[in-house]
């Protein structure tokens, strides 16, 4: 049963990824296509999970909880970019 229900989960993050894909390339504003991004980041790392309980392994939550980290921090200095010009003051 708990099969069925991540192929299921699988394809809604999936479908949810094309359509993050689909705004960060015709997002009318920088804005918009940062916040794609970001949202992209949040469901691959779902994706991640998922597959780490469909696979029944360990290891994809730790790669999840690294690309979160590894997102966040990118997020923070795109926006700073944006905002300053400049990353580091």
């Amino acid at each position: 049963m708990i099969e069925i229900a991540s192929v299921f989960a699988l394809a809604a993050v999936a479908a949810a990824i094309l359509l993050n894909l689909y705004r960060l390339l015709v997002g009318p504003d920088v804005t918009d296509r940062v916040l794609a991004l970001d949202t992209m980041v949040i469901n691959a790392i779902g994706l991640v999970v998922l597959l780490g309980i469909l696979l029944g392994t360990g290891m994809y939550f730790e790669v999840a909880l690294l690309f979160a980290m590894v997102g966040f921090l990118s997020t923070v200095a795109l926006c700073k970019y944006l905002l300053r010009g400049n990353i580091i003051e």
